[in-house]
């Protein structure tokens, strides 16, 4: 009966294959997490350029928010904040409405031409204007957040 080729002796157990190791990562994945790697370092990169980038930004928010300065000084820090995106040779001799449309141009925005920013001008020789400048100090702050340089 041994020679029996359907007898239960000659059975043997299933040899089970050793389970599939997690490391070393097969060539895809190592590919798969270069590639997100070297994404989230471009971002972070990006983030950080991007954060250099409007350091000038957080130093003129930083000099409005200052109890040091005067609303008088408001246009001086405008037009030193717009010197830092644009040619002298474009912003340096603008005055008057001249010096508000550009404003207003540049942010996207009316209030320099048409709302509370028009008095931006006058608040340099009107000592009592200070008094009520509030709302000026939220268009300026907001000019000094949205404004960007066209692309021409």
């Amino acid at each position: 009966m041994k020679d029996d080729p359907a007898s239960l002796d000659r059975l043997h157990d299933l040899v089970v294959p050793p389970p599939v190791p997690w490391w070393p990562p097969t060539t895809g994945w190592a590919i798969v997490l270069v590639a997100l790697g070297l994404a989230v370092v471009g971002l972070l990169l990006k983030a950080f350029m991007k954060w250099q980038a409007d350091r000038y930004r957080r130093e003129a928010l930083s000099q409005l928010d200052d109890p040091a300065t005067k609303p008088s000084e408001w246009s001086a820090l405008l037009k030193r904040t717009a010197l830092v995106v644009w040619p002298r040779e474009e912003v340096a001799g603008l005055t008057g409405k001249e010096w508000l449309a550009f404003l207003d141009r540049t942010a996207g925005m009316s209030a320099f031409s048409t709302g509370s920013g028009k008095s931006i001008e006058s608040i340099a020789f009107d000592p009592k204007a200070g008094e009520s400048a509030g709302d000026l100090k939220v268009v300026v702050r907001e000019w000094i957040q949205r404004h960007r340089k066209e692309v021409s």
